[in-house]
């Protein structure tokens, strides 16, 4: 049983590692080739597919662990104290409603990148990036306004 205990501290060590490794890669493993943009030539890093493979990877990492930890404390809450569970649910559901507001923000026309060929950026993929950066300018600014409201909440209690 004391091994089994290890291997989450196995594992996120390992995970560490692996993205200090890609990161320096990333950074230091040279360049393959220069793009010319707006007149100037910039550098095109040589490992930028394994640096956006492995922030996919952990992206992918990050979502099913949340919906494993999310379902597995769902099921207890519902078990134990079914108000709890109500109140967590209703949270999610104000996440997906928020979602759904962001994607229809979204736009699918063509963004116009310099020195960009590909088709990755209209329709889905478009809307899908500007969904995203609505969801982030929305998420940060709630946390911004949370923690001057938890500042001052607290200071008024003192």
């Amino acid at each position: 049983m004391k091994n089994y205990k290890l291997i989450p501290k196995i594992a996120l060590w390992t995970l560490l590692l692996l993205g200090i490794v890609v990161i320096a890669l990333f950074f230091l493993g040279g360049s393959s080739g220069s793009l010319e943009v707006a007149g100037d030539f910039l550098d095109v890093p040589r490992h930028s597919d394994l640096f956006l493979g492995w922030i996919y990877i952990l992206l992918g990492l990050a979502v099913l662990i949340t919906l494993c930890v999310l379902v597995v404390k769902l099921g207890s809450d519902f078990k134990f104290n079914p108000k709890s569970a109500i109140r967590s649910l209703c949270v999610v559901g104000g996440a997906v409603v928020l979602c759904i507001i962001c994607w229809m923000m979204g736009s699918p026309e063509e963004l116009h990148i310099i020195g960009y060929e590909g088709t990755d950026n209209v329709g889905f993929w478009a809307q899908l990036a500007d969904a995203v950066m609505y969801l982030v300018y929305i998420l940060f600014t709630a946390t911004i306004a949370t923690v001057i409201v938890g500042a001052i909440i607290s200071r008024s209690r003192k």
